[in-house]
């Protein structure tokens, strides 16, 4: 059975893994350079950025399908904010996957992609706490979370009157 609503399942994975990718990368890099692993390792990393792009677009994806139904609950600023994060990561996401592919050339070529994905993983990490932080100021600051009780506005209303 797959949860309603699907982005607040979802967004929980291109977080996760934009935050470890830059560890991740430095643990290759490291080990590649110092001869502990093969370059063939960095396969590794290129997958995880797929990872991090794929489980970004997907999260992006589900949040359009949510956004008709909190659009109603919500001011359309911080909705856009968040919104306009959100495709800035996927961006930065996906523009990495061609860097991490390029890890795996052979010789100071390869060499000097892992070091230049391993720094730009960082600016992902980066813009996917954006994302997080915006998102969380939609729920907890802004009410979204409202579109989602059963009788939306008025349950909150009741509440803070202790009703």
């Amino acid at each position: 059975m797959m949860p309603d609503p699907l982005h607040p399942a979802l967004v929980h994975f291109p977080i996760v893994l934009a935050l470890l990718s830059p560890v991740i990368a430095g643990t290759l890099l490291w080990a590649i350079h110092a001869k502990k692993l093969p370059a063939t390792a960095w396969l590794g990393v290129v997958l995880l950025q797929l990872c991090v792009a794929g489980s970004g677009w997907l999260s992006a994806e589900a949040g359009e399908e949510e956004e008709e139904r909190v659009e109603r609950f919500v001011l359309e600023a911080p909705l856009e904010e968040h919104e306009e994060a959100a495709e800035r990561f996927v961006w930065i996401a996906g523009l990495l996957i061609p860097l991490a592919a390029a890890g795996l050339l052979p010789g100071v070529l390869g060499g000097g992609a892992r070091a230049a994905l391993t720094i730009a993983s960082l600016g992902a990490a980066v813009a996917v706490g954006q994302v997080g932080h915006t998102g969380g100021e939609l729920v907890y600051r802004h009410g979204a979370a409202s579109a989602r009780l059963e009788r939306g506005v008025e349950a909150i209303g009741e509440r803070a009157e202790g009703r």
